[in-house]
């Protein structure tokens, strides 16, 4: 018998790992996934572990701050980190000793659900190194105010963010239910940007 390579998620969906379709998507499952998975392992302050979902929100906050995105941009940064509602959240250490196998099912995941929501299945690269670059800002700042890390620590590993500070961003540890509202309240607002501005393109054409 084959090893089971797929999932029953809340919303009754059933997601193939190896195979996911974009019909099996469904976002209350990202969301309520992504608000109980740890970032850090779990090594951060708080009486909640910071969540992903939480995480996710404060890197599309960085990457609306950091210059003009369009609604699908901000759409692809809130959702840069969506595969972990699967496959959790590996710390970098963790990655660099098993090595690239598991971005094969990451990116899978990642086009399944890009495709489900309308968007490129392959994030554009400038938009990815954007992405990338509110990551490690965000990375910084977990690093250095919820982790444990020194702020030498944070500089070396994630580099010295610019243009953005500790007070702009919501760092307190939420509970996952209100992680989870947070994240599918911000989905829904730029789902509706999204419809106003096609709404607004098809009229005038």
């Amino acid at each position: 018998m084959s090893p089971r390579a797929w999932q029953r998620m809340l919303s009754g969906r059933r997601l193939d790992l190896l195979d996911p379709s974009p019909l099996d998507v469904e976002i209350s499952d990202i969301a309520h996934g992504l608000a109980r998975v740890a970032r850090w392992n779990g090594q951060t302050d708080g009486a909640h572990a910071f969540s992903v979902a939480q995480h996710s929100l404060i890197v599309e906050e960085i990457f609306r701050r950091n210059g003009k995105a369009s609604a699908a941009e901000c759409q692809m940064a809130l959702l840069h980190d969506a595969p972990e509602y699967v496959i959790g959240d590996m710390i970098s250490p963790f990655k660099a000793v098993v090595g690239g196998g598991y971005k094969v099912v990451e990116k899978r995941l990642e086009g399944a659900i890009h495709l489900r929501f309308g968007l490129p299945p392959i994030t554009p690269e400038a938009v990815k190194e954007r992405i990338k670059k509110a990551d490690q800002i965000a990375a910084y700042f977990e690093a250095t105010v919820l982790a444990g890390f020194t702020l030498e620590e944070g500089r070396r590993i994630f580099g010295q963010p610019r243009g953005i500070t500790r007070d702009m961003l919501a760092m307190e540890p939420l509970p996952a239910l209100e992680a989870q509202r947070l994240f599918v309240a911000r989905f829904e607002a730029i789902e509706a940007e999204r419809t106003a501005g096609q709404t607004v393109q098809e009229a005038h054409t």
